[in-house]
């Protein structure tokens, strides 16, 4: 059984699962969060809707690129990048440091 709450929450288990597999099927995403295939829809959305994700395809499969620089939507955490954000999960771990951080020097 689990808790009846998390400290994160599923946008961002979401935006952790893609950082490190950004073509991820939403089957697999709705498995590995434990929520439907409909709420993956759902949050992708809200993350496209608000610049954190763009979708793209590679072949028949999405790619879902996360924007790094964004920063967090609460006023709490307004200064945190989503890579800040990311790094601290350690969920950038396979992500090539060194392209991510050339964003930052543009």
């Amino acid at each position: 059984m689990y808790a009846k709450w998390t400290f994160l929450s599923n946008h961002a288990h979401v935006l952790a699962l893609l950082c490190n597999e950004p073509d991820l099927r939403m089957r697999d995403i709705a498995d590995r969060v434990r929520i439907t295939e409909r709420a993956v829809q759902r949050i992708i959305h809200d993350l496209v809707e608000e610049s954190y994700l763009t979708v793209g395809k590679e072949g028949r499969r999405n790619r879902y690129d996360i924007n790094f620089d964004a920063h967090l939507r609460h006023p709490l955490e307004a200064g945190v990048t989503i890579r800040q954000f990311l790094e601290g999960l350690g969920s950038l771990g396979s992500v090539d440091r060194d392209a991510a951080k050339s964003t930052d020097a543009s």
